[in-house]
């Protein structure tokens, strides 16, 4: 399992100082004997966070891809169906034919005629003899 990246220094510095102390212990001691087995032991982990270390930094020192690079597509574009046949007309001969084109003055003629018709309606719909409403 990867240890925490800001666990490693305190793991080292935890390290070196059993280390420090079991080195001392010997030293004191007054003999020059070989390191015991608990000190070669906290030496190889002290080397081998170190280890682990360096690695990490060379980890985060790479460059690393954008998010543009890490930006997945969550969808995918599927194939579209073929097209449908299109119907064929029931009387191919016959042609609709465009609407007629009104002018500008045309479509106001009949808008205002429309209005008109319209006021004479609400009259006749009123009570008999109620005057009109003004605008």
């Amino acid at each position: 399992m990867p240890i925490r990246t800001a666990s490693l220094t305190k793991r080292i510095s935890d390290n070196g100082q059993a280390l420090h102390r079991a080195m001392a212990r010997r030293t004191a001691s007054g003999e020059d004997r070989e390191p015991s087995k608990a000190e070669q032991d906290l030496i190889e982990e002290r080397e081998q966070l170190k280890r682990e270390r360096e690695q990490r930094q060379a980890q985060a020192s790479a460059p690393r891809p954008s998010a543009i690079d890490r930006l997945q597509r969550t969808h995918h574009a599927q194939p579209k169906d073929k097209p449908k046949a299109k119907k064929e007309a029931e009387h191919a001969g016959e042609v609709k034919k465009p609407k007629a084109h009104r002018t500008r003055a045309e479509k106001h003629a009949e808008k205002a005629a429309a209005m008109e018709a319209a006021r004479h309606s609400r009259k006749a719909a009123g009570k008999p003899g109620a005057k009109p409403a003004s605008k």
